[in-house]
């Protein structure tokens, strides 16, 4: 590698990371300030604090991404623009495109940091952040999409619960039907139904199982059952975030399992699972447009270009947004939706790359 691809990788990288580091601790300090009240009125113990502040901040850089980033690359190229750094290395029989390599190491390995955050990192602290902003910030409500589940786990059996609380593993009013040739042969009823994790068996109060005969129903009633079902905890738990909360496998498998059920949420899921991957591509995408539109030296200098960057970037915000919000809530295709942002700005890279180069 030669000296001009060390100078600029380095000033690449640098200026990323001093990005994030500059912009998370105001995001946390804002976000701290906002929370304050309701973390001293619930008494929360400083190590849960902190740790969710670890969460956040994870959360909070695995979003933001793609901004960071299209920044800090704006603003470096455009300190070498307007020091004639750029028109140094172009007049000294450097190609525009042999110039653009350092970026693409750049973002080659920022985009294998984007992976790992979002296949390991970004689901572990998902789930933190969003248990504690339940647990602690919405008055103790669980993290529940309604307040009645109503779910065919299988070709013979239904489940309903009025709600569930995910923090304790407790579900109320739990009812399970069991059909046999279209027949209601059993029935289960139940006032609370808790998970134990530690056996994975189901703890049932005030147990009632109704087996339907033909002529006469057999009761049995019991105070509290212990027992174990066919259906998974994540049965009767229709968390709002569950998709964020998963590696890559189970996210796969879970999308799977809704689809078969023919969940609503489908759409939702699936944008969490192809953003996995959209995002580490959106960094080249990002990486080129930031090159070409700040590599040129401007009369009104650095200001110039980080008020064009801002807007591109808002628009990228904008589009990912728009049409992830038309997933979520018609049957627009969550695969069109993550890639339309890239497919299009893939286009404008390319546009301005050639421009640039002129």
């Amino acid at each position: 590698m030669k000296i001009l691809d060390w100078y600029i990788l380095k000033r690449y990288l640098f200026t990323f990371f001093m990005m994030l580091l500059l912009f998370i601790p105001i995001g946390i300090t804002v976000h701290l300030a906002e929370k304050i009240g309701k973390i001293l009125d619930n008494n929360v113990p400083l190590h849960e604090v902190l740790v969710y502040l670890l969460d956040f901040t994870i959360y909070f850089a695995n979003l933001l991404f793609p901004l960071f980033l299209f920044l800090s690359v704006i603003w470096f190229t455009s300190k070498l623009a307007n020091n004639t750094e750029v028109i140094a290395f172009l007049s000294s029989g450097v190609s525009f495109y042999r110039f653009l390599r350092p970026y693409m190491i750049g973002s080659f390995i920022v985009a294998i940091l984007a992976i790992i955050m979002g296949l390991f990192l970004a689901p572990k602290a998902s789930e933190g952040f969003n248990d504690f902003s339940y647990k602690y910030f919405k008055s103790g409500r669980s993290a529940v999409e309604n307040t009645n589940v109503f779910r065919q786990i299988n070709d013979k059996e239904i489940i309903y619960v009025s709600s569930f609380d995910v923090k304790n593993s407790v579900g109320n009013n739990f009812t399970l039907e069991h059909f046999e040739d279209n027949k209601l042969k059993h029935k289960i009823n139940a006032s609370s139904i808790r998970y134990i994790e530690s056996d994975t068996t189901y703890r049932l109060t005030n147990y009632v199982k109704r087996d339907i005969g033909e002529n006469d129903d057999v009761l049995d009633i019991q105070r509290r059952k212990d027992t174990l079902f066919s259906f998974d905890v994540d049965d009767l738990i229709p968390v709002i975030y569950a998709a964020e909360t998963k590696m890559y496998g189970d996210l796969k498998n879970f999308i799977a399992k809704e689809e078969a059920r023919g969940s609503s949420n489908v759409g939702r899921f699936k944008l969490v699972l192809y953003r996995k991957w959209s995002l580490p591509v959106s960094v080249f995408i990002l990486t080129i447009i930031a090159v070409a539109v700040s590599s040129m030296k401007r009369r009104g200098g650095m200001g110039v270009n980080l008020a064009l960057g801002i807007c591109i970037a808002m628009v990228f915000v904008f589009f990912d947004k728009i049409f992830g919000v038309m997933a979520e809530q018609s049957n627009f295709p969550p695969l069109i939706a993550v890639w339309f942002p890239n497919v299009l700005f893939g286009i404008l890279a390319v546009f301005l790359l050639i421009k640039a180069k002129r």
